[in-house]
Parts: structure tokens; sequence; C-alpha cells
């Protein structure tokens, strides 16, 4: 079997590892947080709950990336425009829900658009006081954006850094665009002060735990699905894209349909990804827009091992662990150390963290299978 192959199968250790990282995310964080005794040895601190929620989402949107990048070969700069415009679709929801409870006691618009002298609200905005229709936006905007750019991009045969630099510019457009007050989005501040979601005080612990059990429960379906398209015949053709598309094109095979539906699966997942992010940190603005938080997630997917898709989930946990520390202990070493991380990564780990634990388990074997043969003469004799 291809080595690409044995890469996309589930084995039954990867099963088990699966569902231990679920339990642990699902079950036993909630329950160190909620009914362990504040103090006690195995109570987790509150604060700890949205940053591990927030992980999730990253972990998502590396899913998303790496299921591009390293199964197709599309290397997107723009999974951060996705990914905040689920989250902007997310934010307009709970800015409606907020109600006269705002700053200027207005019932139909935001704060902010009363203090832009605004009379009535934007068409773009009906529908968002209705989370079933938010929650659509939030897969259908980025989704739609993906469809028209690639069928633009993969229908013109537009590849390599030529669509990195495409989408980068996209990205840099729409936080440009954001940034404009007149936009009806919040400008510069974006979109905050949010206070319920779904009946729910956003800011309650029993509600961050919920999304911290929701996060974990996207990131479960968004690894299972990508798992599924890889191991599809469209996975195949996916990988085969990405090592020779030439030779893809002369057997037949189109690549513009398989490059443009990962490339709106992805989207779709990053937008997720955005809306759960959004009320776990309280706050949507342009800034999620800049192209820099798009490199990151390359590096993320880089640095866990990239066409794994669970080594994209270990390097988006790892790299923003390490950034919540370094940015509290040391905040001005942060941009070093990612972009040293990054040539690291590159020169000399270029299958990533996932590719150094294969590395050891194949010397390991085959250390096994020397001694193994070895041994057998001596025991013939």
């Amino acid at each position: 079997m291809p080595e690409a192959d044995r890469q996309s199968l589930m084995t039954p250790r990867g099963w088990a590892a699966f569902l231990a990282v679920g339990f642990v995310l699902i079950v036993l964080i909630p329950v160190a947080n909620r009914l362990v005794t504040p103090g006690g040895a195995l109570h987790l601190p509150e604060y700890l709950v949205p940053l591990i929620g927030k992980y999730c989402c990253y972990a998502m949107l590396a899913v998303a990336m790496d299921l591009i990048w390293g199964y197709a070969g599309i290397l997107s700069l723009g999974q951060g425009a996705f990914f905040a415009l689920g989250g902007y679709c997310m934010g307009m929801y709970l800015m409606r829900q907020i109600g006269d409870r705002g700053v200027y006691k207005n019932p139909v618009l935001p704060d902010f658009m009363v203090f832009l002298n605004w009379k009535e609200l934007p068409w773009y905005w009906h529908g968002f006081d209705m989370f079933w229709f938010a929650a659509l936006m939030v897969v259908v905007v980025p989704g739609v954006l993906a469809f028209v750019l690639g069928w633009l991009a993969f229908r013109s045969r537009v590849t390599g850094v030529y669509l990195s630099i495409i989408t980068q510019a996209l990205t840099f457009a729409l936080m440009l665009a954001f940034f404009r007050n007149n936009m009806g989005f919040g400008g510069n501040n974006g979109l905050t002060d949010f206070k319920d979601l779904l009946g729910f005080t956003v800011q309650s612990q029993p509600t961050r735990v919920g999304l911290l059990i929701a996060s974990a429960i996207g990131l479960g379906l968004a690894f299972l699905l990508c798992r599924w398209i890889i191991t599809s015949k469209l996975g195949r053709v996916c990988l085969a894209l990405r090592d020779a598309e030439s030779r893809v094109r002369f057997l037949g095979y189109s690549p513009t349909g398989a490059k443009l539906f990962v490339f709106v699966v992805a989207a779709m997942i990053s937008g997720v990804a955005g809306a759960l992010y959004v009320p776990q940190v309280g706050i949507i603005n342009p800034g999620e827009f800049s192209p820099a938080n798009s490199i990151e997630i390359a590096i993320w997917v880089a640095v866990g091992g990239r066409g794994t898709l669970a080594g994209a989930i270990l390097g988006a946990f790892i790299v923003n662990a390490a950034k919540t520390w370094l940015t509290g202990a040391a905040p001005e070493v942060w941009l070093f150390f990612l972009g040293a991380l990054f040539i690291v990564v590159t020169l000399f780990l270029p299958h990533g963290v996932v590719g150094i634990v294969r590395d050891w388990q194949a010397r390991r074997s085959a250390a096994r299978a020397t001694v193994l043969a070895s041994t057998r003469p001596a025991e013939a004799t």
C-alpha cells in the first residue's frame, strides 16, 4: 500500500487516541472545572476553559488548512479571512441579541450605529436576530466567497505562489474594508459587549464550558469530515494533484472540480471555527483579517506535520500554547520565536512533530527486526 494511503487510514491506535482526546476535552476538563472544589489538586481554573476552547477553534482552522495544503497542495493564505467572516456572522447575531440593554438603549440598532447616527438597520443585518439564519450564514458566506474565488482561480489554472498572493491580497482588502465605519461592522472597534447566546449569558461559566464542549465536538467532526474526504476517491485525486497535477490532467481528470470542492469545504470549516471563537473571546474586529494571521495558520500546520490532520491539531495547540506563555513572559520575543520556529521546521523538520514520532517508530521497528533476525540463527542451532 502506498505511503499516502497508509497515512490516510485510521488505525485502531489512532481511533483510541481520537476518543481519548475527545474524552479529555468533552468530559474531564468540564468535570475538573465544574465539579472539583476550587483549590483542589485536580481543579481547572476558570480562565483556562475559554483558553482551551479557543485552542480547539484554532485546531479546526488548522485542520481546514491541512486539508487544502497538506492533501491538495493549495497554499491558501486567506483562511484567516474565512475564519473572520464566520466570526462576524456570529458577532452580528450576538449584537442583535443585546436589544435595549446597550449603552444607548436602542432596541434595534447596535450602539456603534447609534453613535455614528445611523437611522435604520442596514439590509444585510436583517435576519441575524435569528440563530438559525446566523448559523446558516456562518457557512454560506465563507463558502460562497471561496467558491467564487476558487472557480476563477482554478479555472484559470492559477497555482503555487500566485494563488497564495491572490488569497493574501483578498484578505488584506477585506481587512481594509472592514476597518471603514461606513461598512456597518463597527469599524476599528469591531463587534463586542455581547450579552446572550441562545438565551444563556455569554460571560457565565456554564456557558463557557458549553462553548468549550461545542468547540471540541466541532473539532472532532471537522477532523472526521476531512478524514473521510481524503480516504475517498476525491482524496486520492487531490493527493495526485498535489504531487503531479500535469499527469492528472493527462489522464483525463479535471483538477478544477476537486480543488474547488476541498477549497469550499475548508472555507466552511474555517467559518464555523470563527463562529465558535467569537463568543469565547468576546470580540471580533478587522484585526482577525490580518494577513499575518493566515501565515501563522500555515506555521501551525508545518510545525505539527503537513498532510497528517492530527499533526495540524497538535501544531495548533503547541504553537498557541507557546504564544500564550511567551506573550505573558516576554511579549517582545514572540514574533522572533515564531519566525525562528518556522525556519527551523522548514530546514530541519520538514514533516513536523508527527514526522519526528514516525521516524522514531520506524527506527524502533527496524531495531526490533534486527534483533529478531540475529536471534533466529542462535535459536536454530
